[in-house]
């Protein structure tokens, strides 16, 4: 039997099929997470009100405001892992989850154990780093603070997701030094480089002056991406 604690990592799953609701709640449950489960993204608002979640599981498909809405909305304020659910296999939706903020996306039916697995790797990522990287980096009107995974600009906080910052103390831990996208989804723990792909994007918009110019996150043609920030 299994007992949860408050140290256990908190879920909320947020999908309005009741039975499979009930199946992710239990079975979450028994391996060691403590969760808590709402119908639509109103009641998952009301819930985050009054609790705290480590990571959020949210179908795509609800009735009312749907999984990618809510979860731009929560990005814009949260940088909590979001893990999404859709029955869409199609390639352009689940680019759009993650273009809205999710850190990853399993298409139903899965196997119940690749969710665990899944979920383990993105609070694993959300967690702080076990080592101290090296001091700030300045990348024009940005500093990062790799230990802290703090991002500023012009002295105000830049809100990163938990895969945005993991993804920027690699760089920052390793200036000048290219890698492959291949390279990042294997460190990431991530299945497509599109991903990678999508998250350079997205944080070229909170380190570059112009992002469609970028002078920090560059594109090494025919390798991958390098951090090159000011000397």
């Amino acid at each position: 039997m299994n007992t949860q604690t408050l140290q256990d990592p908190h879920l909320l799953v947020v999908d309005d099929d009741e039975r499979l609701r009930a199946l992710l709640q239990r079975y979450l449950s028994e391996n060691g997470f403590r969760v808590s489960a709402a119908s639509n993204a109103a009641d998952a608002r009301t819930l985050m009100k009054s609790m705290a979640f480590d990571l959020l599981i949210v179908d795509v498909m609800m009735p009312g405001e749907n999984g990618f809405d809510f979860t731009r909305s929560i990005r814009a304020t949260s940088g909590m892992p979001v893990l999404m659910l859709t029955a869409k296999g199609e390639a352009e939706d689940r680019i759009k989850g993650l273009e809205c903020g999710a850190d990853d996306y399993l298409p139903k039916p899965f196997e119940p154990r690749e969710l665990l697995l899944r979920v383990a790797a993105l609070l694993r990522r959300a967690a702080p780093p076990a080592e101290k990287a090296t001091g700030d980096l300045s990348m024009g009107e940005c500093r990062f603070d790799p230990a802290r995974g703090l991002l500023t600009r012009r002295g105000k906080p830049v809100r990163l997701t938990s895969s945005e910052a993991t993804l920027l103390q690699l760089f920052a831990a390793n200036p000048g030094r290219p890698f492959s996208r291949t390279d990042l989804c294997a460190r990431l723990g991530v299945a497509l480089e599109r991903t990678i792909d999508v998250q350079v994007t997205r944080l070229r918009r909170k380190i570059e002056e112009d992002p469609k110019l970028p002078l920090y996150l560059q594109t090494v043609r025919g390798v991958g991406y390098v951090l090159v920030p000011d000397a």
